[in-house]
């Protein structure tokens, strides 16, 4: 019993010291005692004593930290120049030496060495990363305060510094009386603005009053955007024609106002200016963390729904008013229509025979791999390999011609191993 008694003591104090390490022990090696920055000098890790840190886990092969770095970078440029007491440092999840230079060259703050494999394994494994982009932060001492920084910084930006409970209790506080007071105008007006544009004439932000507006962030640079804006544009003129009372005011994230000009050229309706900073708090109010994103707000002001944009891609224009009575409308309808569907495939895209499944039965959020778009509930699905589908893709491949027999035959079942 003794025994037993002291190694449970030695456990538990073994995991009182590693939640107490200080910076100093987290951010050092035995062969190292310094950080580097992006001009290749070095820092003392102990100059960080004092500061609030954020550990940075990100890499240059993934979309979402390129994403992320530039608005991360925005934040901290501001901290700085306010003079608060905050540092970065980025861990690496780059595959070569080259491509950290390249990434990190894009950065402000300071980084573990890229050779330094052990120090980047034991943080990841100290923080348990699962996914990238990761901004843990640090207090003063080196404790964690906050694991999903990535999110506080989207939601919140410089505001969500100093990072601490207090803080973002009342920024939350915050946050809820804003959307409960909300409406068109508070959304997209300024002191010095009270219009939007359509190409280059100015339309009064007031004339949105009273109706259902789709805000779109979207951008030239970014391929699903290129690919999702014309789909949006059949919707939104299919509306027009039936006078539904629907607008869209198009929200640039572009690189640069040549960018906006060539990206807005193929839209129909109505844009913020570009640069203006309402896009930046947009993109914060509603938690945008990647586009195309299409938010709905209702004629009452208030926010209907985040996914827009899966909704024009399950429903086109019957997705409109994007309320939950047309949605749970529907569903209703999707659910009729799946009883003429037969309950297995064999598709042309896939090897395998597709199985019908539903919400209850296995369905859920998916890619499809037919369309590249998301889907949610009914679809054909591979359970051996994930492969799933739209039902309305297995319906626009019986119009190319492929009937229900040849989608059963074109291509026989064999073994998992066959892949795609």
């Amino acid at each position: 019993m003794d025994v037993l008694s002291t190694v449970v003591k030695s456990k538990e104090e073994e995991e009182e010291e590693e939640e107490e390490m200080s910076l100093l022990q987290l951010l050092t090696s035995e062969t190292r005692d310094f950080l580097i920055t992006p001009s290749g000098d070095q820092v003392k890790v102990e100059d960080l004593e004092g500061k609030t840190v954020g550990i940075y886990f990100s890499a240059n092969w993934y979309s979402k930290c390129q994403q992320f770095t530039p608005i991360l970078a925005d934040v901290y440029h501001q901290l700085v120049e306010q003079g608060a007491k905050f540092e970065i440092v980025f861990v690496s999840s780059d595959e070569d030496q080259r491509s950290f230079d390249v990434f990190y060259g894009t950065m402000p703050w300071l980084a573990i060495p890229f050779c330094d494999l052990q120090s980047k394994k034991n943080l990841t494994q100290k923080f348990q990363i699962e996914g990238i982009p990761s901004l843990i932060i640090l207090d003063s001492g080196g404790k964690p305060i906050q694991t999903d920084g990535v999110e506080l910084i989207y939601r919140y930006g410089v505001q969500a510094f100093p990072f601490t409970s207090t803080t973002m209790a009342e920024l939350e506080a915050e946050e809820l009386a804003k959307h409960a007071s909300q409406t068109i105008g508070r959304l997209l007006c300024t002191d010095s603005r009270d219009y939007v544009f359509k190409q280059e004439e100015q339309v009064p932000i007031s004339q949105l009053v009273g109706k259902t507006v789709g805000l779109y962030f979207s951008a030239l640079w970014c391929p699903p955007c290129v690919k999702f804006t014309p789909r949006l544009v059949t919707v939104y003129q299919q509306l027009k024609e039936k006078n539904e009372d629907f607008e869209i005011v198009f929200i640039s994230i572009d690189r640069d106002e040549t960018g906006y000009v060539e990206c807005y050229q193929s839209m129909p309706w109505l844009s913020l200016p570009y640069g203006d900073e309402t896009a930046k708090t947009l993109l914060r109010y509603f938690h945008v963390q990647g586009i195309p994103t299409l938010i709905i707000i209702g004629p009452d002001g208030k926010t209907v729904t985040r996914e827009g944009r899966n909704l024009i891609n399950l429903h086109l224009e019957m997705a409109y008013p994007f309320t939950e009575a047309q949605l749970s409308l529907l569903q209703d309808r999707l659910d009729e229509e799946a009883k003429n569907y037969p309950n297995s495939v064999h598709h042309i895209g896939h090897r395998h025979i597709l199985n019908l499944v539903s919400a209850s039965s296995g369905g859920g959020p998916f890619i499809c791999c037919e369309c590249d778009e998301q889907g949610s509930g009914w679809a054909y699905q591979c359970i051996e390999c994930g492969y799933e589908i739209h039902l309305k893709c297995v319906r626009e491949s019986e119009k190319d011609g492929f009937n229900e027999k040849q989608l059963r035959t074109v291509i026989p079942a064999c073994a998992c191993s066959s892949g795609y």
